[in-house]
């Protein structure tokens, strides 16, 4: 085991928000915010149903944890995600000073943990999350591989 015991615990509540999205026809990525063992915030992408591009799955829990806390600041948060976020995404995480970043797997079309970009750890903030990857990443790869896949055999 690399991770402890609650890391995959909180990654495997992230993935059940992804099948949330995937029951809605969403892109199956979910994510929770933990704040002293507890999760204080959670989201799965609503792109398509709330008809906005921002609804990914971090930005609606960086929302929910934020309405929780009473605060802008998550710096004593933990963001568990099933994808590596996107510029969007991992921009809310450094402005929100989420104190660390757990994904799955990496997204190679617009991810920028570490993938395509690496804005997190690009050096030209003043904050800079800990990220870590490979969390449950077959588990969520699979998930959005069967997604697209069931889309293109649908078209």
């Amino acid at each position: 085991m690399l991770f402890s015991k609650d890391v995959y615990k909180y990654m495997y509540s992230a993935l059940q928000e992804a099948e949330k999205a995937l029951s809605k026809d969403e892109v199956p990525i979910g994510a929770v915010i933990v704040h002293n063992n507890k999760i204080i915030g959670r989201g799965f992408n609503q792109t398509e149903t709330l008809k906005d591009a921002t609804a990914h799955a971090e930005m609606i829990a960086i929302t929910s944890a934020a309405n929780y806390l009473g605060s802008k600041f998550l710096d004593t948060c933990d963001l568990y995600v099933t994808v590596e976020p996107c510029v969007m995404c991992a921009g809310a995480i450094l402005l929100s000073r989420v104190k660390r970043i757990y994904f799955g797997s990496f997204e190679p079309k617009f991810g920028a943990c570490g993938s395509l970009f690496d804005i997190i750890n690009s050096g030209k903030y003043n904050r800079k999350p800990e990220v870590y990857s490979g969390i449950y990443s077959e588990e969520s790869k699979s998930l959005l591989e069967n997604f697209f896949k069931a889309k293109r055999n649908f078209n």
